[in-house]
């Protein structure tokens, strides 16, 4: 069976199996380490968030796109991420 794909906000996004939410959320953060691990539940995250492998289609950059529901989400993840 043959992964949809989404392509938005300059991206093609598979998305991932366990995402809670099939939404593409306003803030965003583009990881450019596709094989890090990123367990969203770790961060305690206040708001909803998803997860995507990533193909940056600007200059086709493999990586992981994360979504958050909320800002201080995404401040909170960029804080507390840190690859590998």
């Amino acid at each position: 069976m043959a992964t949809q794909t989404i392509t938005a906000h300059g991206y093609k996004l598979y998305p991932s199996p366990r995402n809670l939410h099939p939404t593409v959320f306003a803030q965003q953060v583009f990881v450019p380490h596709p094989y890090a691990l990123i367990n969203l539940p770790d961060y305690d995250l206040a708001g909803k968030a998803t997860l995507f492998a990533a193909c940056r289609l600007a200059d086709m950059k493999m990586g992981q796109l994360v979504t958050f529901e909320l800002a201080a989400d995404q401040a909170r993840f960029e804080r507390l991420f840190t690859p590998d």
